[in-house]
């Protein structure tokens, strides 16, 4: 990669040296893992929950993390893993043990799962040490700055990348994470976050990605099509050369992102891929969307998007831009329930929530940041039911008898249908604490209220949201069981998506009214 991003980086570092000597300096806070609910591609496949439900350690160290991994029963031993500190190549070493497959100079999840990473106090930072996750499923990584990961020079780690992804992966949520370089490839830098060999359903959300000359891939070759199923939202992409990313079939939907600096190119989605680009803000760069470097086509749909100082080349050759007018080739039909922000508030609102230390602040799609609820309630006093019943039962006729159900995520022995058959002693729970059952009906009918009711020796809803499931709009969100209202809606399927709980929620009747 040339050295463009080098040169370039040269003013934003003596920005940085400005702040430290103003004595300005980075907020702490004590993050919760998975605050403010999994989002996009990685609800999917059964959903992604990390590490909930299992033990919590601290680690300071790189050796510490593999420490905990290591001590695990099995390698599927659901842990939690809080890191405070800088993580380097001095304090990673090689930890080895039954339920883990370590290495020394970077940290190595491999042939593993149900594990969460998640940055708290002061923060923590992986100071040129990378994330490898392989062969592995179900992983939360969380509040956490990695830099100047190397694949050249010294020392190296992963392959040059800040997080890299590949061999079989499943559901990863990276979210609230800073990934930086200083520099493209001859610097000795590669992907900032990267994905290949058969990796799926993967969420990148409130994230900043800058200062290197590549973004990140999803596939590593024009070969290598197996991956998908990616959704980028509420990032941060600035000083980028190109790759923001680059996309080798399968399908990625990219929403409320902001651009700034694509120097060479942004999205470019080649070999069968299906981009879906809603609502992003585009600023000063260039060729933003397109095939490029490949005479192998790749597709887009595009709204609701803003180009702000972006400059287009001409088309020749094996360089296809979308512009200087983008319109979509293709149509990508999105699986799980968002809200999108205005395009012209993209700027303020990822300023506001993406990246490192930035206290988990999300959007509530209407461009105002919000602090996520608390998402760790503690134990619950085993002296309080766990099921309080519903509170203010709703009057009048149940439109969920006689309709029918489906889901995201379903435990062994309970079925979707559970919540609409007027038993309470029977229920849908979830395999872990996230998930999502939905009540669907023939033809339109008009909602206004609902009821959700626990089944005895369910855990508690920490936080969960009501969508309509066919417009994806957030009709209400809250935490607990009991009655909710809203305004109403005409709708063919209502999703009840569980984000975050305490114990495995058991939901006995998923109950619909008209008022």
């Amino acid at each position: 990669m040339r050295r463009a991003v080098a040169v370039r980086l040269s003013a934003l570092l003596a920005a940085g040296a400005l702040t430290a000597a103003t004595g300005v300096a980075l907020s702490t806070t004590t993050a919760s893992a998975a605050a403010g609910g999994v989002t996009g591609y990685a609800t999917q496949n059964g959903g992604t929950t990390g590490g909930a439900g299992g033990q919590t350690v601290r680690a300071t160290t790189g050796t510490a993390i593999h420490q905990a991994l290591c001590s695990r029963a099995s390698s599927s031993t659901p842990i939690t893993i809080q890191v405070e500190g800088t993580i380097n190549h001095g304090n990673t070493a090689k930890v080895s043990g039954s339920s883990c497959n370590t290495a020394a100079g970077v940290i190595e999840l491999k042939q593993i799962s149900n594990v969460t990473i998640v940055g708290v106090g002061n923060g923590a930072v992986f100071d040129q040490l990378g994330i490898h996750i392989r062969e592995s499923r179900n992983i939360i990584i969380q509040n956490v700055t990695v830099r100047n990961v190397k694949k050249s020079g010294s020392p190296t780690s992963n392959g040059g990348d800040a997080i890299g992804m590949e061999s079989g992966v499943r559901n990863v949520w990276v979210d609230h994470v800073t990934l930086e370089a200083s520099g493209g490839e001859s610097e000795g830098y590669d992907g900032l976050f990267d994905m290949k060999d058969n990796t799926q359903y993967v969420t990148l959300s409130y994230s900043v990605l800058r200062n290197s000359g590549r973004g990140g891939l999803i596939g590593s070759s024009e070969s290598d099509t197996s991956n998908g199923y990616v959704t980028f939202h509420h990032n941060l992409y600035e000083n980028i050369d190109s790759r923001a990313p680059l996309l080798r079939g399968g399908i990625a939907h990219m929403y409320n992102n902001h651009y700034k600096r694509l120097n060479e190119s942004g999205i470019n989605s080649r070999a069968g891929a299906r981009a879906k680009v809603d609502n992003n803000y585009f600023e000063d760069s260039k060729d933003v969307l397109g095939t490029f470097y490949t005479d192998a086509a790749g597709y887009w749909q595009v709204s609701g998007n803003v180009f702000d100082n972006v400059t287009w080349s001409s088309r020749s050759g094996d360089h296809n831009p979308a512009g200087p007018n983008p319109t979509s080739n293709t149509s990508v039909s999105i699986p799980y329930g968002f809200t999108l922000d205005g395009a012209n508030c993209v700027p303020n609102v990822v300023a506001q929530t993406a990246g490192a230390n930035k206290g988990l602040k999300v959007s509530d799609g209407s461009c105002t940041p919000q602090s996520p609820d608390p998402t760790d309630p503690g134990p619950t006093d085993p002296g309080e039911p766990t099921d309080p019943g519903p509170t203010d039962p709703p009057a009048g006729t149940n439109l969920s008898l006689g309709a029918g159900a489906d889901g995201s995520s379903k435990a062994s022995g309970t079925s979707y249908g559970n919540v609409v058959d007027g038993n309470t002693g029977t229920y849908w729970s979830p395999s872990g604490s996230t998930g999502s059952v939905s009540v669907k009906w023939g033809s339109a009918t008009t909602v206004s209220k609902v009821n959700i009711r626990l089944a005895s020796g369910s855990g508690t809803i920490g936080a969960y949201r009501l969508l309509n499931h066919d417009t994806g709009a957030v009709l209400a969100s809250g935490s607990g069981a009991g009655t909710v209202s809203f305004s109403p809606a005409s709708l063919k399927k209502i999703t009840l998506e569980i984000t975050n709980a305490s114990g495995t929620p058991r939901i006995a009747e998923f109950e619909t009214y008209a008022s």
